[in-house]
């Protein structure tokens, strides 16, 4: 007897279709194995063995479709990943948005953190922005992902001992508590920011953001999606602002308005108009 295919190749284009359409998530023929893996588990979470059947269920249902996005996000990241972009927010960006600002008597710097995970990159941004702006500036940051298990795990604010590494000491005793297992974040810094449920591909509907992060996300789309991507940032962002994006990423040969920028500690972009 033949074996039977789990996952074949017009399966594979009905599903990766469907992710493209509904979250710009690009499965291309070198990462189909992940996909593969990630319905395996799905599918046994849910009891079922049949591609075609869970399939229709995600095509009509969109709670369903909602939690098998989430199941197939990567979610890699820690405190202060790439250290050089929150040197570069500390002694660049903050330093020119204050200077901007000056005279206006907007003393609030916006800030998105976009594709946040499990919340480390937004607490690193919130704990930085408490340290380095005087009393009388205010920050206000709106951390998003499409993965709902995500951003339970960032809303609870509590991390288990392996996943504290990067934290410099003195940011640890200053705000987190050691509980058993791991730490909790004060809630004093998660209260500085807001968590919510957004996809990508969607418009966020905010705007004047002065700060946005988006990194190591839109490597995951092709070249139409993650344009579409940078120009809604381009909406949602103040007059005067600054873009960063995952160190293996670049905005080059794309079609958008944002200016390459190079600073002593890393490069990022802005939008000067």
């Amino acid at each position: 007897m033949a074996d039977v295919v789990f996952f074949s190749d017009a399966d594979f284009e009905q599903y990766r279709t469907l992710i493209y359409n509904e979250s710009g998530i690009n499965f291309t023929a070198t990462n189909r194995s992940i996909l593969e893996s990630r319905l395996r588990e799905r599918l046994r979470d849910k009891g079922s063995d049949s591609v075609k059947t869970y399939f229709a269920t995600i095509a009509k249902d969109q709670g369903e479709l909602k939690s098998f996005l989430d199941s197939i996000t990567t979610n890699l990241t820690r405190f202060f990943r790439n250290q050089a972009h929150f040197d570069a927010l500390e002694h660049f960006v903050v330093p020119e948005l204050m200077k901007i600002k000056q005279g206006s008597g907007n003393t609030t710097i916006k800030i998105w953190s976009a594709g946040c995970s499990t919340g480390e990159e937004p607490y690193t941004i919130a704990m930085l922005m408490s340290e380095i702006l005087p009393p009388s500036w205010k920050f206000d940051i709106v951390a998003s992902d499409i993965s709902l298990k995500c951003l339970m795990t960032a809303k609870e604010g509590f991390y288990a001992d392996a996943r504290i590494t990067g934290i410099p000491d003195a940011y640890l005793k200053k705000y987190f508590d050691k509980v058993e297992g791991g730490y909790k974040i004060h809630a004093d810094i998660q209260s500085r920011i807001r968590f919510d449920y957004h996809n990508l591909k969607n418009d966020s509907g905010q705007r004047n953001l002065d700060i946005v992060f988006c990194r190591n996300v839109i490597i995951y789309f092709d070249e139409a999606a993650q344009t579409n991507v940078i120009n809604r940032f381009w909406d949602s962002m103040a007059s005067k602002s600054f873009l960063f994006i995952g160190h293996s990423e670049s905005l080059f040969g794309m079609a958008t308005k944002f200016e390459f920028v190079k600073t002593e500690w890393a490069t990022l972009y802005r939008k000067f108009i």
